[in-house]
């Protein structure tokens, strides 16, 4: 389900979109939600300037990539052997877990 992820730094145009955003976070939720979203960006080139202005997405609504994040072999054996591994997931006590 979480195969094939954007690294974080990653840069993208959702649809419909017309600001860029750049991929701070995967698998996030938003507090108070029980939806669990692909990724959390920041608008590009500002960055993250608080965290009311994160936005939330999925993978789905990535229209373009502009540019792909750093990877190296740490970031390769996380995706391969941790976000590539998960299942299906919930929102529990506000915490993204295993679902039951």
């Amino acid at each position: 389900m979480y195969k094939d992820m954007l690294p974080v730094g990653s840069v993208v145009l959702l649809a419909g979109g017309t600001k860029r955003l750049m991929i701070c976070g995967r698998i996030m939720t938003r507090k108070g939600e029980d939806k669990i979203y692909d990724y959390a960006g920041c608008l590009y080139p500002e960055g993250i300037m608080d965290s009311s202005r994160l936005y939330f997405f999925d993978r789905d609504e990535i229209e373009t990539i502009f540019f792909i994040g750093f990877q190296d072999i740490e970031g390769l054996d996380f995706q391969r052997e941790v976000l590539d591994g998960l299942g299906d997931l919930e929102v529990r006590d506000g915490k993204i877990q295993p679902k039951q």
